[in-house]
């Protein structure tokens, strides 16, 4: 009996639901798609195919020719350096080696470093370093480290050495760090392993995004702002190529990934508006330490300020397309597990899923933030300085003007990405479907409906 008829389960399923075609709260879509009607796709198409174009016009555009050269400085990073082995350490009496040139932190790479520092005793460390890179690879020479400095060299560790050509011989080779290359390889090859045993295919699509990323990032975004181009003009050119790169390669090409990608990008605009506008009001300059400060010395024309809103568009790009992919498969989870809804139902049902989302984002992002200002939060905490005084100052002005701005775009996407989805797949014609097997979906899905509609009766 047709009264008996029931339900079939809706196509394009993604296995976010449970058995009952339920959708979960934290839903990435994993499977294919419902497919969208002709005209759907002509409007998708309309407005994503001239702002893919204007991407790529922008890359070509603004493409460097390669980080202009400068003359070294040998402060911070500028230094030039080599790498090296710690071949022998013998402990020594501090006065028998005048570890008087040596500073407290044993960091004897900097002339600030060899001021002189009276009253040192004890047993030292008297390291003979190996250059093992660079013209003088095999020379050695050797460096006395105090027996309170914060990192102490055994014998057989890979170190960084800084290379001074202007000093005296004896003084032109010096230990500036550990080498962490090997911890650091096998960290992010147990990364990746992981990604690939739980996400299999989707885990390995997303390490080829990740990679393409940060090709992007070196490749681009950097030398161009080396070069001078507008820090925010790069950032948003460099971060819709991101995202559209990312994004596709990861959730496949589909209505569904098309609307987190608008949901992303009018999240973006927002972000970089309301950055502009506060970094502004709050007169806030971008060169607030020491790198930023060697930045701003060595390429003066560079907006600092600008620099700092870039960072916070790139910084926001991550989290918001976590959010934006959620919301819009909740939206299509939600319709395919009930294709009567309307878009203002499907907005309501899945505006609920996205409060939750907000609330654990919006954590995340500020202890994020906070995490990497700790030693500065501890620093003023020490001084005893008022909340006010520490708010107020640059340093901490700047993570929070950067952490809000963030967490408004973050927020605003919810509801935006939402609200798209909702229209887009309420507005699908099915009649105009133009998928091969798009009459089979039809005739199920026009099934359905009509064996609930004679159940109902």
């Amino acid at each position: 009996m047709t009264s008996t008829q029931q339900t079939p389960e809706p196509h394009g399923h993604d296995g976010h639901g449970d058995s009952h075609g339920h959708p979960h709260g934290h839903s990435h879509g994993h499977g294919p798609a419902a497919p969208v009607s002709r005209h759907l796709r002509k409007v998708i198409a309309a407005i994503l195919i001239p702002f893919a174009t204007a991407v790529a016009v922008g890359l070509l555009v603004l493409w460097p020719g390669g980080t202009p050269g400068h003359q070294r400085t040998g402060v911070g990073f500028d230094r030039q350096t080599e790498q090296g082995t710690v071949v022998a350490v013998e402990h020594v009496d501090c006065k028998d080696v005048n570890a008087a040139q040596v500073p407290p932190t044993g960091d004897t790479s900097t002339p600030q470093g060899r001021e002189a520092v009276n009253g040192q005793q004890g047993q030292c460390a008297k390291a003979t370093v190996e250059v093992t890179t660079g013209p003088d690879k095999g020379r050695k020479f050797t460096e006395i480290v105090q027996p309170d400095a914060p990192r102490q060299l055994h014998e057989g560790q890979g170190v960084v050495v800084a290379y001074a050509p202007d000093a005296p011989r004896d003084l032109q080779y010096s230990v500036t760090d550990v080498n962490r290359k090997v911890p650091i390889a096998v960290l992010a090859g147990i990364f990746a392993l992981a990604v690939v045993i739980v996400g299999r295919m989707r885990g390995v699509m997303a390490l080829i995004a990740l990679a393409i990323s940060f090709l992007v990032l070196t490749l681009f975004i950097l030398p161009a702002i080396i070069q001078g181009s507008n820090p925010l003009l790069v950032a948003i050119v460099g971060s819709s190529a991101i995202m559209l790169i990312a994004l596709y390669m990861c959730h496949g090409l589909s209505a569904r990934t098309s609307v987190a990608v608008l949901g992303t990008l009018v999240s973006l605009l927002l972000i970089g508006l309301l950055g502009s506008v506060f970094i502004d009001w709050a007169a806030l300059s971008g060169n607030t330490d020491d790198n930023t400060g060697l930045i701003h010395g060595l390429y003066p024309e560079i907006d600092m300020s600008g620099l700092l809103l870039a960072g916070i568009i790139i910084g926001s790009l991550g989290v918001l397309d976590d959010v934006t992919v959620t919301q819009t498969s909740a939206v299509w989870e939600l319709h395919q597990a009930d294709p009567d809804m309307g878009p203002r139902r499907l907005y309501r049902a899945a505006i609920r899923i996205g409060r939750d989302h907000i609330a654990s984002v919006v954590n995340t992002l500020v202890l994020a933030y906070a995490g990497a200002a700790l030693p500065l939060l501890l620093l003023f905490s020490i001084a005893q300085s008022s909340v006010g005084t520490v708010a107020n100052s640059e340093l901490v002005a700047e993570e929070i003007v950067r952490t809000l701005v963030g967490s408004i775009g973050l927020v605003a996407s919810v509801p935006i990405t939402t609200a798209l989805a909702a229209l887009v797949v309420s507005a699908d014609r099915p009649g105009t479907e133009a998928e091969p097997a798009g009459g089979g979906r039809r005739g199920g899905r026009g099934a359905g409906r009509g064996g609930r509609r004679r159940r109902a009766r």
